[in-house]
């Protein structure tokens, strides 16, 4: 079930959760191959990746293994896109990465979450999309969620955890974790 801004909730013990479960499990045997290889390999990792994300990705994409995903098939890139090595996208929700884009090593991009409250954490997997526009440079372990726009020729300092929209040609960075409220006993 998707929401006007894109918001997708799957229930547990649906049919859509069996589909979700068997793209997880189509992505793990698809990463795997792709995680075997070098950089050296980047013909056939262009193809195992275009096998991942059902579409076939342009000749100058790069990708550096090793990398993993929950999905695939959610995943959609332009031409000129870097992604270098340990690098995780959960795509449940929907991820777009335009061109020229450049992402560092180890950088989680979570498109995908559960529940807010205790009880309903294992109810429920949410996805909320995520837009990455042009030249846009996400710098080594940034973490970046689902539910908004990093917009184009912006960068993300290295470390940082992205929850909201980031304008243009902005450089944001900083991530002090701070108690937003009380969730109570649960």
């Amino acid at each position: 079930m998707s929401n006007a801004d894109g918001t997708r909730i799957i229930h547990s013990k649906t049919p859509e959760s069996a589909a979700m479960l068997a793209d997880v499990k189509r992505a793990m045997a698809i990463t795997a191959a792709l995680n075997r290889l070098t950089f050296d390999d980047a013909d056939e990792i262009r193809a195992l990746f275009s096998e991942l994300i059902g579409k076939k990705v342009d000749e100058s994409f790069i990708l550096i293994p090793p990398f993993y995903t929950a999905g695939g098939n959610e995943i959609r890139v332009g031409r000129d896109v870097f992604v270098n090595q340990n690098c995780t996208f959960y795509d449940l929700g929907g991820l777009d990465i335009a061109d020229d884009v450049m992402i560092g090593p180890n950088v989680s991009i979570i498109t995908a979450g559960h529940p807010l409250e205790p009880s309903q954490r294992r109810a429920a997997t949410i996805g909320k999309p995520l837009v990455i526009e042009r030249n846009v440079w996400i710098a080594a372990g940034a973490t970046i969620i689902g539910g908004g726009t990093v917009s184009g020729n912006s960068g993300v300092a290295a470390g940082s955890g992205v929850t909201k929209d980031v304008p243009p040609n902005a450089f944001v960075g900083e991530n002090p974790p701070r108690v937003l409220r009380s969730l109570g006993d649960g």
